[in-house]
């Protein structure tokens, strides 16, 4: 048996949002904290706002550290293993940047001495203040932090790949610093996949950090396109999770889904139970998946304005901590997947192009998207792999790849029916 998937949840407080950390309420975290629990969930994931963390280059407010550790502590106390985000960064539509950074201090997030020491500073400390706790896992640097490095954020910090690849092997290295040997990761959303112009690319996702992080989120076109309930829109998941694999070094090298959610109103709240149930299933079929985190654990208030209609019912849990029928199938997947057996390998795998210019290729109406799912409809449980690695032989027996096929040999065919 393998180790079991790590079920857990993408912490939202009930009591403020993200800006608890200004008032912050250790009683109201531990509330949260048993609801969290109550859904046989593992480990929670949480988000320090970075200005009001470091508000100043030179400061890193210990305060702050302290309601951190003691909402760590909380989640030990209730069998909760915890997974820290650093530079937040952009969380919700809202992004939280330090003053250090932005206008009459405006510093590329990327590229900038200066803001690079304090940002490896402020990983550093957190990560060290962290590593006395037994429930830490590790560091994710910060939430999808690519949407600030180019379009169509209004305002991105442009950078080169090049760039990136440097920034992110001394960040991950201040957090290794600070706690040696954790679960140290970046993750980034899907235009790391899918927008030819990211200079985050699918092969630093794949091969920075501990463990690759997928964010599968179905209002990238893929609902819109296909629906709520179709093949693309319930295994959008797992195809993010073995889309991810082509451009990893370690064949079996893990994948975590660390946010996957199901938005109104494209996924109506009436089917939301169905859709999570349906989306976890399907992950569950990925060889070498390491985890679920569903974002959110709570709901955010209605009395906090100007999110995006979304945002507000995207909990398992009611903002009154109330369990939503997607909860329900939530735990019953967490239960269940701590006995599975192991999913057997993907033995048919995809061509994908190597090159992250045409990565747009494998975006949702990209030809190598529409023949992941017609391969999925008719039951051939694809993977991929890339063009340059396609005829090397190590490579695909390691994986258990047996047959690779190219999107245009993938011909249309009814939805369910039997591959020729």
């Amino acid at each position: 048996m393998s180790p079991a998937v790590r079920f857990g949840v993408n912490y939202t407080p009930s009591e403020g949002w993200f800006h608890h950390w200004l008032d912050f309420d250790l009683d109201s975290v531990k509330a949260d904290l048993d609801s969290v629990a109550a859904l046989d969930a593992d480990h929670i994931r949480v988000f320090p706002l970075w200005p009001y963390f470091q508000p100043n280059r030179a400061l890193i407010r210990p305060r702050a550290v302290e309601h951190l550790l003691q909402l760590v502590d909380a989640a030990a106390e209730r069998g909760l293993d915890v997974n820290v985000d650093g530079l937040q960064g952009h969380l919700s539509s809202f992004d939280f940047l330090p003053a250090w950074t932005r206008t009459w201090h405006r510093r590329n997030l990327f590229t900038d001495p200066d803001v690079l020491d304090g940002q490896a500073d402020y990983l550093r400390t957190l990560a060290a203040a962290l590593a006395t706790r037994p429930n830490f896992l590790g560091m994710t640097l910060g939430n999808e932090v690519n949407q600030f490095s180019a379009g169509p954020h209004p305002d991105p910090d442009r950078a080169t790949p090049g760039e990136i690849d440097a920034w992110l092997t001394r960040m991950l290295a201040a957090c290794e610093d600070g706690a040696p040997g954790r679960l140290h990761l970046h993750a980034e959303y899907d235009a790391t996949w899918y927008q030819d112009d990211q200079p985050f690319t699918p092969a630093q996702a794949a091969r920075h950090g501990a463990l690759t992080a997928v964010h599968s989120w179905v209002f990238n076109g893929t609902a819109q396109r296909h629906g709520r309930a179709s093949v693309p829109s319930e295994h959008h998941a797992a195809y993010l999770v073995e889309l991810a694999k082509a451009w990893a070094g370690d064949p079996r090298r893990p994948v975590w889904l660390q946010e996957v959610g199901a938005p109104a109103p494209l996924v109506p709240p009436e089917d939301a139970a169905e859709f999570t149930a349906a989306t976890v299933a399907h992950a569950l079929d990925c060889p070498d998946l390491w985890g679920v985190t569903w974002w959110c654990s709570h709901d955010v208030s209605r009395d906090l304005a100007d999110f995006p209609a979304l945002e507000y019912g995207l909990g398992l849990l009611t903002n009154d901590r109330k369990p939503k029928d997607s909860a329900v199938e939530f735990a019953r997947a967490a239960r269940e997947a701590r006995t599975a057996a192991p999913p057997p390998p993907r033995t048919t795998a995809l061509v994908v192009p190597a090159d992250p210019g045409v990565r747009s290729r494998c975006a949702p109406g990209g030809p190598v998207f529409d023949a992941f799912f017609r391969l999925t409809a008719d039951g051939a449980r694809p993977t991929t792999v890339l063009d340059t690695r396609a005829g090397d032989a190590e490579h695909l027996a390691a994986r258990g790849i047996t047959e690779v096929v190219t999107p245009g040999q993938v011909l249309p065919t009814p939805q369910g029916g039997t591959r020729s």
